[in-house]
């Protein structure tokens, strides 16, 4: 398969670059809802890509995060691994590990092994130089999912990932327009250095030292798990000092601060006295919203494998992704708006 892409990437990637040179906006788009396990392994098969030789696969190395880490990975990775089968054309190996040094060593080895396409989830968003370099002197393919990282554009042949700037933004936007006479906030953050960690505490940085009335009573790192912001938000409830605002980076975490709240028999959400804030997609959060406990959720869309498909496909049909980088569709929703039809659609 490696020498049969490479007449077909060359001619695709020249047009991409032509492409690229006017600097076009990025595209949004839309996918389906995944069905598949989140264990760890290896696809391979002998069925026949349609766009493939007779019984030749695309082999493809997918490195992502750990399908433990929240709902919104189990989803993502499940999407993957529904997507990149021998039955679609693909012999695929998998790993996952929210280790960023273990992610390179083992993406390393996929380039070694030569795969017509390295599939990216990057853990952290620098440390990859080497690996993209002698990806591109292999002759493999690099795409983004997910996650953004520290590159030049030249590095990786596609991008479908979320806008984790953007996503903030919103969330901090919404929050801003609540009015508060004052923001005491419990801003609990994940995985320190990834790309949805900068872009959300991005935004909520920029605010608190740009407003007065906007302080942190803590900010630390819970690295996504829920117990952790347990313990940050028992830790506040401690001290005695007044807060707000929890403004936590993902769903899971979300919940553990609220379980320290219920604890100590504080209210929050639409009627409480603390304003509640997560992200991802989870069925669960939504529900949380839409019966006013929590007051707000960033959507952030696990379902790129769709997208990732269907650019391999044109790759190695010899066409160009119309786009470097394409944006999954989002959208902040809270407790005022949401709807059941909005719960059904987006929750995962």
């Amino acid at each position: 398969m490696k020498k049969i892409l490479s007449i077909a990437l060359a001619a695709a990637l020249s047009l991409s670059l032509a492409a690229c040179s006017s600097n076009p906006p990025a595209e949004k788009s839309s996918t389906t809802p995944p069905a598949g396990n989140t264990s760890a392994g290896t696809s391979a098969g002998t069925s026949t890509p349609t766009s493939a030789p007779s019984n030749d696969l695309i082999t493809v190395g997918v490195i992502n995060n750990d399908p433990n880490e929240s709902g919104y990975r189990t989803a993502n990775d499940a999407a993957m691994r529904a997507t990149f089968t021998e039955e679609n054309g693909y012999k695929a190996n998998f790993y996952n590990n929210n280790d960023a040094a273990q992610q390179i060593a083992e993406a390393q080895q996929m380039v070694q092994d030569e795969v017509d396409f390295l599939l990216l989830s990057p853990a952290s968003t620098t440390g990859w130089d080497t690996v993209l370099q002698d990806a591109q002197a292999a002759g493999t393919q690099v795409i983004l999912f997910d996650r953004m990282l520290e590159a030049d554009e030249s590095m990786y042949v596609a991008a479908v990932v979320s806008d984790m700037p953007a996503e903030g933004k919103t969330a901090v936007d919404w929050l801003a327009a609540q009015g508060l006479d004052e923001y005491n906030i419990i801003h609990i953050q994940g995985h320190m250095g990834s790309d949805a960690q900068l872009g959300r505490t991005g935004a909520l940085d920029e605010k608190v030292a740009a407003e007065a009335n906007w302080t942190y009573v803590t900010q630390q790192t819970a690295d996504w798990d829920e117990a952790t912001a347990r313990t940050i938000t028992q830790s506040v409830i401690d001290s005695g000092k007044p807060f707000n605002v929890i403004y936590a980076e993902n769903n899971g975490m979300a919940r553990g601060a609220v379980a320290a709240l219920d604890a100590a028999g504080i209210t929050h959400g639409k009627d409480g006295d603390v304003i509640v804030m997560g992200f991802d997609s989870d069925k669960w959060a939504f529900e949380e919203v839409l019966a006013g406990r929590w007051n707000y959720m960033g959507l952030c869309n696990p379902l790129q494998a769709e997208t990732v498909d269907s650019i391999i496909k044109d790759l190695v049909a010899g066409k160009a992704p119309a786009q470097k980088i394409i944006y999954t569709p989002e959208q902040g929703f809270d407790a005022a708006t949401l709807t059941p039809e909005d719960v059904a659609t987006y929750g995962t």
